[in-house]
């Protein structure tokens, strides 16, 4: 199992007509690994997937080779609304080289591009994702902030948890909602540039000041010290 990677060792990019032979084992890997995790995922198709890859709406990570490596796509609910970055998953035999987040930053990007305005959600129990998310700005929120589109909801019926959902009304889960609010980033990036701005601009006034006051020592004529004070020194 690989443990660390060189950026060169794979390729991240956004996936095409070049990959749709891929998606027939990409779908089995993710059902093999919702078992093996005692989870469910939305069970998807390879010809889903496809559709995905020809739209430009997945990211995957190959082998210099062309072998499959990683995978994740994105789907939007309420209308563009909402946008989720799902099915992420990697090759067991690359997991644990940090290509999850190198697939993960690329969904992401991709999201904001095709839907600069969504905001961008996540559903998931791995400590893994979780981390990647938060490192991408997404926050953990109740799981009524999420869409209330039923075909969004229908995505974890195959999961084993999926009782514990509809019991509560979509109140609760194991699973944790996150996510990234572009409107909320964009008032904390303009309230610190304007601080950044204010700083700096106090800082200018200060410089000003402190020039002033140097120049006015320098143009003052020096006069001699008085005698007392020559020989109190002296």
């Amino acid at each position: 199992m690989t443990s660390e990677v060189n950026n060169d060792t794979y390729l991240v990019q956004v996936a095409d007509e070049n990959h749709l032979q891929l998606a027939e084992t990409i779908c089995k890997e993710m059902e093999q690994s919702a078992k093996a995790r005692g989870t469910g995922i939305a069970k998807r198709s390879p010809l889903y997937l496809m559709e995905k890859m020809l739209e430009g709406k997945a990211i995957v990570a190959t082998t210099k080779e062309g072998d499959w490596v990683g995978f994740c796509y994105i789907e939007t609910w309420e209308h563009g609304k909402f946008v989720a970055n799902s099915g992420l998953i990697v090759h067991p035999d690359h997991r644990k080289s940090g290509i999850a987040t190198r697939i993960k930053n690329e969904a992401f990007k991709l999201s904001r591009r095709k839907y600069p305005d969504a905001k961008i959600i996540g559903l998931t129990t791995s400590l893994a994702v979780m981390k990647i998310n938060s490192d991408l700005g997404y926050e953990p929120v109740t799981l009524n902030e999420l869409p209330a589109d039923d075909a969004f909801w229908k995505g974890c019926s195959s999961c084993v948890n999926y009782d514990i959902l509809t019991r509560t009304n979509r109140k609760h889960c194991l699973c944790t909602g996150m996510l990234y609010d572009p409107e909320q980033h964009k008032k904390t990036e303009v309230k610190e540039n304007w601080n950044f701005l204010k700083e700096s601009k106090l800082y200018e006034r200060w410089m000003r000041i402190k020039q002033r006051i140097l120049m006015r020592f320098q143009d003052r004529p020096r006069t001699r010290k008085p005698e007392r004070e020559l020989e109190a020194v002296g």
